[in-house]
Formats: structure tokens, sequence, C-alpha cells
């Protein structure tokens, strides 16, 4: 079985003059936990080439057994330097499509119409959809035939506002995505700040931070499984 991993290649944290990217630990984990279990992975970002790794990402305190084991896989960090062009990736082609978070994906996945109307491509032909943490936000502006946001009246979740705020980039960030699934009428839920929350709504998988990632990943196999 295929799935597509989507990854931002946005690598401005706002006008602070710092960088973002992917959070390493949110694609390598649900990464090697699917790639163990024997899915093919292809990995596409909105550019193409290599995708921006957020720094904050590499800090100790954000090293997990997956990503120890994603700086010494030469052949994964190859796969990050040479990611596919998201224009050319086609639902037809995939099982399932899965979004790490980081803050990139705020300004170019939730604001780009390849990734749009991928989602809704593989989600009306009964193949799951899912996402961790910002990537959720990637859902903002997705509409359904029937006029209706993406994520109306499902249960849904991703990185909270206090978290946001615990990194201090509440003022930063184009829209917040606790606030914009809400919006869009999802039914929002959460744990406690950096605890793992992962929900799942029909062919919808979402985590609320990097602890959830994993959990969505075998979410996504046990979907994919059945």
């Amino acid at each position: 079985m295929k799935i597509l991993f989507v990854v931002t290649s946005h690598d401005e944290l706002g006008n602070t003059g710092k960088k973002t990217g992917f959070w390493v630990e949110e694609f390598a984990a649900p990464y090697y936990l699917l790639k163990d279990a024997g899915f093919d992975i292809t990995v596409a970002t909105p550019k193409g080439g290599q995708a921006p790794i957020d720094p904050k990402s590499e800090d100790p305190d954000a090293q997990t057994t997956a990503t120890k084991r994603y700086y010494q896989d030469e052949e994964v960090k190859n796969i990050i330097a040479n990611t596919k062009k998201l224009s050319d990736q086609k639902a037809a082609d995939f099982d399932a499509v899965f979004y790490p978070g980081g803050h990139g994906p705020l300004w170019d996945l939730a604001f780009d119409k390849d990734s749009q109307q991928l989602i809704l491509d593989f989600y009306n032909n009964e193949k799951p959809v899912a996402a961790v943490c910002h990537a959720p936000g990637v859902f903002k502006d997705i509409v359904l035939e029937n006029g209706n946001p993406f994520v109306k009246d499902k249960n849904v979740t991703g990185f909270s506002n206090s978290e946001e705020e615990a990194v201090q980039l509440t003022e930063i960030v184009p829209f917040l995505v606790e606030d914009e699934l809400k919006k869009s009428g999802g039914h929002y839920t959460r744990t406690d700040d950096w605890g793992v929350h992962v929900v799942q709504d029909g062919l919808l998988i979402t985590g609320q931070n990097p602890a959830s990632s994993e959990g969505v990943a075998e979410k996504l196999m046990s979907v994919l499984k059945k």
C-alpha cells in the first residue's frame, strides 16, 4: 500500500528573521512506523526538492528514538532533500495521505490549491486523510461540494492556542490552528499542553502536537489494514 506524505516548503518564520519548516519528529515517527510495517511512502512538497527542517525541532529536548534514527539515515535524509513536486501527485496513485506539522504549513500548505484539491480527492474517494500538530491548519480553506467547510461537524484536534502561546508565536503565525478549526465548524477537542491526543472521525485522523504523531500513524495504519 502507498502513502503520500505532504511536507511544507516554507522556511521563514513570519518576519522574525528566524527559520521554520517541518518538525522532524512529526515526520520521522510516523514515517518509520509505517515504513517498518511495509508501506511504500512518497514525500512531496509544494516546491519539490529540499524540504526545510524547523531548527527548533533539532533542539536536544525535542529528540526521540525516531529523530535519532532519522539523523543516522542517509537514505531518508536524501528523500527529504529531493522531495517530489506536490502538483505532480494524484490521489489515485495512493491509499492515504499524511501531513506532518511544524509551523511551515501555516504559510504555504494552508493556502495551496493543489493540496486542497488533493485532500478532497482522497476524502471523496474514501481514502484516509491524516494530519498532526499544525498540519490540520491545511484544512482551513477546503470546501466540500455541498458548500460546507471540510471539517464542519467533524471531530478534530490540532495545535492548541495555549501551546502556541507557550512557544510565544501567537502573534507571529498567520492564524491559530485551534481557532481556525472551530471557526470552520469542527468539533475541536484537546488535552493538556504537550499531552497525547489523537482524534479519528471516519477517514479523518488528527493529532494535537508532536507527542501525538505516532498515535496518528497508528490509527492511519489500522484504517488501512481493515
